[in-house]
C-alpha cells in the first residue's frame, strides 16, 4: 500500500488536559478511512491535530514523506491536507460562488475548479448566486465541502459529515464521497453513524477516551458487533 498520512504516537494536550494519549495510525492513498467513537472519544481533537491547528505535546505526522508536525495549518494546507469542519464555516454574507473563490488556491494545481465543483454539486450551480446564510444545513455541508475541493486537497478530512443531516442528504452526501473516490481522493472522516461509516470507508480506526483502541477493514467491522457495541452503543 502507498501511504499518504502517518500519525506516531500523538499526546495532544487542551492546556493541562490530556486529551489524546500516544495515538498512531496511518492512511494510504486513494483509501477512505473513517475514525469512530463516542462524542468527545477524540476524534475532532485528532483532526485538528493532523491538521495544525493543535499541536501535540509529543509524536510526529508525515505527509507524503515531510514532517509536518511543527508546521502551521496554512502550510499543511498548501501541502495538500485540508479539513472540512464540522461547525461549516461558511461566510453567511457571501453568494455560494463567492464562498467557493475564497477556497481557492494558488498554491495547488488539480482538477477542482468552479466547472468542476458544480458538475460535483449541482444544487450549487443552481444557488450560485444565493447568499451562503440562506443556504439550509445539507447545502451549507455540500458548500463546505465544495470549498475545500476548489483548494485541490490531497487528502480531506471531513469532521462529522453526516451530523445533522436529513436522511435525503445523508444519502447525498454518501454518493458524493464514493464519487470523490472515483476520481483519486484520499478521505478521512469522523463518524458516529455506523451505517453510513459502513456505506463508505475501506477501513475503520476507533478511538475511545483519546485511544486507539480498535482498526480492520470495513468487512471485518462489519461482523463485529461486540466492538460495536462496546465503544459506539449500537
Amino acid at each position: 500500500m502507498d501511504t499518504v498520512l502517518v500519525a506516531e504516537g500523538l499526546n495532544t494536550f487542551y492546556g493541562k488536559s490530556h486529551i489524546l494519549f500516544d495515538v498512531s495510525l496511518k492512511v494510504n492513498r486513494q483509501e477512505t478511512l473513517c475514525l469512530m467513537g463516542r462524542n468527545g472519544a477524540g476524534k475532532s481533537t485528532t483532526f485538528k491535530t493532523l491538521v495544525a491547528v493543535l499541536k501535540p505535546r509529543s509524536g510526529k505526522i508525515l505527509f507524503n514523506g515531510i514532517d509536518i508536525t511543527k508546521k502551521k495549518p496554512y502550510e499543511v494546507a498548501r501541502l495538500g491536507l485540508s479539513l472540512v469542519p464540522e461547525d461549516r464555516r461558511i461566510f453567511p454574507t457571501l453568494t455560494v460562488k463567492e464562498n467557493l473563490l475564497m477556497g481557492a488556491s494558488t498554491h495547488r494545481k488539480g482538477i477542482w475548479n468552479l466547472d468542476m465543483v458544480f458538475e460535483f454539486f449541482p444544487v450549487l450551480k443552481d444557488y450560485q448566486s444565493r447568499l451562503g446564510g440562506n443556504l439550509s444545513g445539507g447545502e451549507q455541508q455540500m458548500l463546505t465541502i465544495a470549498r475545500t475541493l476548489m483548494g485541490n486537497p490531497e487528502v480531506i478530512l471531513l469532521d462529522e459529515p453526516s451530523e445533522g443531516l436529513s436522511p435525503v442528504m445523508v444519502s447525498t452526501l454518501k454518493d458524493l464521497i464514493i464519487r470523490l473516490k472515483s476520481v483519486g481522493s484520499t478521505i478521512i472522516l469522523s463518524e458516529q453513524n455506523v451505517k453510513f461509516a459502513q456505506s463508505v470507508s475501506d477501513r475503520v480506526v476507533i478511538i475511545d477516551k483519546g485511544s486507539i483502541c480498535y482498526e480492520s477493514d470495513i468487512e471485518t467491522f462489519k461482523k463485529n458487533e461486540e466492538i460495536k457495541k462496546a465503544y459506539l452503543a449500537v
